[in-house]
C-alpha cells in the first residue's frame, strides 16, 4: 500500500488531534483511501514545549517544505499574512495543501487557487470545523442555485446568546462564563465583533457565487451591544436572537452580510444552542437542507482535516473553489441596498415632543413603524423600541444618525435586523 507523507504546521489542539486520529483510525481511513497516511515532522514555534504526540518536531517550516517524501502539508498555524506566504510556498514546491484557516482565505483563497497549478487544496476545515459544509456545496449541491445560505458560523457567539435567552444572563456575564468553560479565547474579539463567521461566509459564498470579496466589503456586525432588554423584547414577539452569516441570491446581486438577527422561535436555525453551529442551504432543486453539528474543537476540526486528506488520496480533488464563473455573473450587492425589517432601541430623556420627532424621522427617511412598545420610564430616562416595516438599510442608519444628533437622546441607538 502506497504511503503519502504529512508535515503539519502548527501542532498545537487541532495539529495534535489530527496525529492522534491518523494513528487511532489507520485501519479505517486506510480502507477507504488505498493509501497509509505518515506524520513525517511537525513545525512549532517553541520546542520547549511538552507535546502528547510522538513526531519529529522542528521549529523551521523549511524542513517541511524540502523534504521530498512529504506530499501534503497541513497548515494550522492561523494568522494572515506569514500563513499566506506559507502557503504559497507550499504550493510552489508542488505539494498539496490543507487548511483550516479562514482568515487567510477570506482574503487570499482566489490568490492560492491560481498558484495551485494542479496540486490539491483542501480547507473543509475552514467553516464550521467539523461539518461538511464545503463538500456539501462543491459537490452534493453542484447541480443547484444557491438560492440562499443563512447560519450560525461562530460556536462562541451562540454561546453567550444562549446564556442571555435561556438564564437571563447579561452578556459580560455569560462572556466571562465561556472563557471558564474554554468556549471563548482570552482574547475574544474576532468571534463577538463578528469577524471570525464573516470569514467563514465569504469562503461559503465562493462555493456558492464565486464571489470574491473581502470582509471590509460586507456588513459585519457583532454581538456586543446586545442587552437583556432586546432579548426579552425578543422572546415577547416570538423570537430569538442569533448571529448569523448570511448569503441572499437577488438576481445576478448576492446579498452577503453577517450581524445579529431576530429569528422566529419556529425556525430550525433558532434551535440551534450552545456552541453548536448549523448552516440552512437553499437550492433551487432540493429546497432547504439544514447541516448541523460541532463547529469547533479539536477533534471536530480535525476531522475536516482528515477529510481533505482522503479527498486528496483519492485524486478526487476539483479545483479549490469549484466554481468557473465565466459563464455566471455574480456581483455582490452594495450594503447601502439591503433591505430588511428592523428592531431599534433607543433610549431617550422623558422630555415632552421626543416621539413626534423621532416619527418625524422616521417618515421624513421612509421608514414605517410596525411596532412601538415604550417600558416604564427609569431616572428620567424612556426607552422605545420600535420595529418597522420593511427598510432599505441606508435610509436607517442615516435615520439613526439623525435621532443621535438630537439632545434628548440619552444613549446610543442600537438596531438589530430581523430575519424574514
Amino acid at each position: 500500500m502506497r504511503e503519502i507523507g504529512i508535515g503539519i504546521i502548527g501542532v498545537g489542539v487541532v495539529g495534535s488531534s489530527v496525529v492522534k486520529i491518523l494513528q487511532k483510525n489507520r485501519d479505517i481511513i486506510s480502507a477507504r483511501t488505498g493509501a497509509n497516511f505518515v506524520v513525517r515532522r511537525g513545525v512549532v514555534s517553541d520546542l520547549s514545549k511538552k507535546r502528547e504526540v510522538d513526531i519529529e518536531l522542528s521549529d523551521k517550516v523549511e524542513d517541511i517544505i524540502s523534504d521530498p517524501n512529504i506530499q501534503i502539508v497541513i497548515e494550522l498555524m492561523g494568522g494572515v499574512d506569514k500563513a499566506y506566504d506559507i502557503a504559497c510556498r507550499v504550493l510552489e514546491a508542488g505539494k498539496s495543501l490543507v487548511t483550516a484557516n479562514k482568515a487567510m482565505l477570506a482574503y487570499h483563497r482566489y490568490d492560492l487557487e491560481a498558484r495551485a497549478k494542479g496540486n490539491a487544496i483542501g480547507f473543509e476545515a475552514s467553516v464550521c470545523g467539523g461539518i461538511p459544509v464545503i463538500k456539501a456545496l462543491k459537490d452534493g449541491l453542484g447541480a443547484n442555485h444557491i438560492l440562499s445560505i443563512s447560519g450560525i458560523l461562530n460556536g462562541t457567539s451562540n454561546y453567550i446568546l444562549t446564556r442571555m435567552i435561556k438564564e437571563n444572563a447579561d452578556f459580560d456575564s455569560a462572556l466571562k462564563d465561556a472563557q471558564q468553560k474554554g468556549y471563548a479565547e482570552k482574547d475574544p474579539t474576532l468571534d463577538i465583533n463578528g469577524m471570525d463567521a464573516g470569514h467563514k461566509l465569504l469562503i461559503l459564498a465562493s462555493l456558492a457565487y464565486g464571489i470574491d470579496a473581502h470582509p471590509e466589503d460586507i456588513i459585519i456586525d457583532g454581538i456586543t451591544g446586545i442587552e437583556l432588554s432586546d432579548i426579552v423584547f425578543a422572546k415577547e414577539f416570538g423570537y430569538v436572537v442569533k448571529l448569523l452569516g448570511i448569503a441572499n441570491k437577488c438576481g445576478e446581486e448576492i446579498e452577503l452580510r453577517v450581524h445579529p438577527a431576530l429569528v422566529k422561535c419556529e425556525e430550525m436555525i433558532a434551535k440551534v444552542d450552545g456552541v453548536m453551529n448549523a448552516v440552512s442551504v437553499v437550492g433551487d432543486c432540493v429546497g432547504e437542507m439544514l447541516y448541523y453539528g460541532a463547529g469547533a474543537g479539536g477533534d471536530a476540526t480535525a476531522s475536516a482535516v482528515i477529510s481533505d486528506l482522503i479527498e486528496i488520496a483519492r485524486e478526487k480533488s476539483s479545483s479549490m473553489l469549484g466554481f468557473d464563473g465565466r459563464n455566471i455573473v455574480h456581483r455582490l450587492m452594495p450594503k447601502e441596498k439591503i433591505s430588511s425589517r428592523y428592531y431599534i432601541r433607543l433610549r431617550t430623556y422623558d422630555k415632552a415632543g421626543v416621539l413626534a420627532k423621532v416619527s418625524s424621522i422616521f417618515s421624513s427617511n421612509d421608514i414605517s413603524i410596525q411596532v412601538l412598545l415604550q417600558p416604564e420610564t427609569r431616572d428620567g430616562v424612556a426607552e422605545l423600541l420600535f420595529i418597522t416595516h420593511l427598510s432599505m438599510e441606508s435610509k436607517v442608519i442615516n435615520a439613526l444618525k439623525e435621532i443621535e444628533m438630537q439632545d434628548f437622546v440619552a444613549k446610543k441607538t442600537f438596531f438589530i435586523r430581523i430575519q424574514d
